[in-house]
């Protein structure tokens, strides 16, 4: 057979630099996952699995695992008949998402390695060996831990736990929880160190300090270790066929070598040694646990395994914490929308319950003033700018394409001649309450002069030498301040979330109240039906006898393209799944005035069901006089994915079961039991705060990123004690 001794030749494309031929212009690209080398820590080999052959291995590989042949080209159950006897039994495992971690005797004299394996895309085994690493008492650390994150009470008592215990656990000089916050840039918002470092705490870095293809790996493979960042890279050899066969994906790969440039930031740090675990919420990264060391420091398997787990379930424990600020902004909004209904019952007008308390419209968003464009009138409290400037601020809104939501934090940077409103204005969310223009309830907040601390100058955050030696990504990371002005304190989801929901409370009394007005006032029937035409929630107006006066485009869409006229309330039924149950609300909203609250399953364009709630209410013009009938639809689309979000994870919780072939033995199970309850409660925690929140928009992709969190600790968890008992199938 042929062998290739070198790398497989890279032909690095101008928008995608190969491994080691970036520069500081476009390491943003740089391929990191296709290394073609490791460090020198362990050893590595890619088996082709249909007839065991080793494809690729590291270029120490014989000398490492003390073989007396080069693997390269053999059959690995030719030279390491005790590897591939603990590797088949796990063949069918979900290798290309979890390594497995198998225990094994290798070399002559036989010695003990940990073994890491998973899968390629085109099926290839990658096999990765370590020494293996003291037996530790992990049942202890692991149960205190988890309780710890548990109960931990707010964000900042979470992140500040994480740190503590991370570096009890690996033993680093440094532990940092790094946060990401809405453009990439990274703040340390929490640090447990040794007490002679300099405090990195509250340290800003910008977003090209990581560049985005390394979060990704971020996302997908969850630790990463840097032993020693002086190391000498051991070049990975293939065979012709698996050269011939293209790259080598070391995504998954924890021996991959670490790019130039990023082991020069480091150097550049005075760092020696790195272990990075990623922190991801709703399937995203929210932020990472960076560990520093001063001198080369090596970290065994189950110690990495841990600290994996517990990052899931700090993960798992933020989007907690996160839905329960939701769960708090969403009460809020409810009251409020309850004292608008009040108000329209009672004064016959709703604008004076939003305006009159200004903390109930102000202190969800954390705003210093509001102003509402509605029906070509401001309505302001708390510190705003003037009349015309909100209208002027109106049109400026009317001019961009059509949003639900709007937000900046610097309204004077985005449009300059706004520039004057900064110490009342620089921070402006909007949201649309009608399909009308001008038409905008608004949120403001003052100018914030503030200090940022930046890890360095991010404006001068690199020098460029000849070769990649002299790179600096940044040679000074003392302590940088930059004096913010013209901005506001960012808008975050939360506040996102809380002006969707009271935009859309108003936009439904807006739509509500008019339809009611369309009933009132025929003299302005031509002004209020367009308004009310216009709307995108879908609505019907009749009068008293239930003969439709008016069936809003929206609704019309709604319905099959030829389909019967709705000349009568009592027409809906023909196009409702249930039209028994339909008929009967109908009844008792017409016959006896009662308000129809419910949800029905629309027929619309070929054949399909669509979800909806129904909110009917009759229209008084006194105690004993009906006017007519106002009946609004609301799609439960997102509901009832929320709704199968929520019974997916529970079921995923009442059937978890072991997701691999691997046996405990009764001690290890036992561990097993209790680690895996404590993540359980953590994770059923976590739902029930996300399922609390009014808001659905987000909810199924949560739930399935805990479910998906929950999963994944339970495989860890199983190889950890598995491993940790003996690594060997009974």
């Amino acid at each position: 057979m042929n062998l290739v001794r070198s790398n497989p030749p890279q032909s690095p494309a101008l928008s995608a630099p190969a491994f080691g031929q970036a520069d500081l212009s476009n390491c943003e690209r740089e391929q990191i996952h296709l290394a073609g080398s490791i460090q020198p820590h362990g050893t590595l080999i890619v088996v082709r699995e249909s007839d065991r052959t080793i494809i690729r291995a590291s270029a120490n590989a014989q000398a490492f695992l003390g073989l007396s042949q080069d693997p390269l080209g053999s059959p690995l159950e030719s030279i390491a008949p005790d590897a591939w006897s603990c590797i088949t039994p796990h063949l069918s495992e979900p290798l290309d998402r979890v390594p497995m971690a198998l225990r094994c005797q290798l070399g002559e004299p036989a010695a003990p390695f940990d073994v890491l394996v998973h899968r390629l895309a085109d099926g290839d085994l990658v096999v990765e060996f370590e020494r293996a690493g003291p037996e530790l008492d992990l049942a202890g650390q692991v149960e205190t831990c988890l309780q710890a994150i548990l109960s931990a009470s707010s964000l900042e008592v979470l992140c500040d736990e994480t740190a503590r215990r991370f570096k009890a656990i690996a033993g680093y000089d440094r532990v940092m929880v790094y946060r990401f916050d809405a453009e990439g840039h990274g703040e340390v918002f929490a640090e447990s160190r040794e007490s002679h470092l300099e405090a990195y705490l509250g340290n800003r870095y910008p977003s090209s300090d990581i560049p985005q293809i390394a979060r990704r790996l971020y996302e997908r493979n969850r630790i990463r270790m840097l032993v020693d960042v002086h190391y000498e890279s051991i070049p990975v050899h293939s065979t012709h066929e698996a050269t011939a066969g293209g790259e080598f994906d070391m995504s998954l790969s924890f021996l991959r070598s670490m790019s130039p440039i990023h082991i020069q930031y480091l150097k550049n740090m005075g760092v020696s040694a790195t272990l990075v675990v990623s922190i991801v919420v709703g399937g995203r990264l929210w932020g990472l646990v960076a560990c520093h060391h001063y001198q080369p420091r090596f970290v065994h398997y189950e110690q990495r395994v841990v600290c994996e787990l517990l990052a899931e379930a700090v993960a798992t424990r933020i989007a907690a914490l996160e839905g329960f600020a939701r769960t708090q902004a969403e009460l809020s909004v409810r009251r409020l929308e309850q004292r608008m209904i009040d108000a329209i019952a009672r004064e016959g007008q709703w604008q004076s319950a939003l305006f009159d308390s200004s903390s109930a419209l102000l202190q969800p968003l954390s705003a210093s003033g509001a102003a509402l464009l509605i029906d070509d009138q401001v309505l302001t409290t708390g510190e705003v700018p003037g009349t015309q400037q909100v209208r002027e601020i109106g049109a400026w809104l009317d001019a961009k394409a059509r949003f639900d939501l709007f937000a900046t934090a610097a309204l004077g940077t985005d449009e300059p001649r706004f520039g004057a409103l900064t110490p009342v204005a620089s921070g402006l969310l909007a949201v649309p309450v009608s399909q009308a223009h001008g038409e905008y309830l608004m949120w403001f907040r003052p100018e914030r002069v503030r200090t940022l601390t930046w890890g360095g100058d991010p404006f001068k955050p690199v020098v460029i030498g000849g070769d990649p030696a002299d790179l600096s990504p940044r040679r000074s990371f003392s302590q940088w301040h930059q004096l913010v002005e013209g901005t506001s304190d960012p808008w975050t989801e939360a506040h996102h979330t809380a002006g969707r929901l009271i935009g859309g409370t108003v936009s439904d009394v807006v739509l509500q109240f008019r339809s009611v007005r369309l009933l009132i006032a025929q003299e302005q029937l031509r002004q209020v039906s367009r308004r009310v035409t216009i709307s995108e929630q879908p609505v019907i107006v009749s009068d008293a006898g239930g003969r439709v006066i008016l069936a809003n485009e929206a609704f019309e869409r709604m319905l099959p393209s030829m389909h019967a006229p709705v000349r009568w309330l009592k027409d809906l039924t023909a196009f409702c799944s249930d039209p028994v149950v339909v008929r009967n609300s109908l009844q008792e909203l017409i016959r006896h005035r009662r308000p129809w609250r419910g949800e029905v399953d629309l027929q619309s364009e070929g054949g399909v069901s669509k979800p909806l709630l129904v909110r009917g209410d009759p229209v008084f013009s006194s105690p004993d006089h009906v006017l007519g009938f106002v009946v609004l639809f609301n799609d439960l689309s997102q509901r009832r994915e929320a709704e199968a979000a929520r019974r997916r994870f529970q079921e995923g919780i009442v059937g978890q079961h072991r997701i691999t072939s691997v046996r405990l033995d009764s001690r290890a199970d036992l561990i097993y039991r209790n680690i895996l309850s404590s993540a359980v409660g953590n994770a059923q925690l976590a739902a029930l705060e996300i399922t609390d929140s009014v808001d659905t928009t987000r909810m199924p992709e949560l739930l399935d990123s805990i479910g998906t969190s929950l999963e994944r600790t339970d495989r860890l968890l199983q190889l950890l004690l598995w491993h940790a008992h003996g690594g060997r199938t009974p």
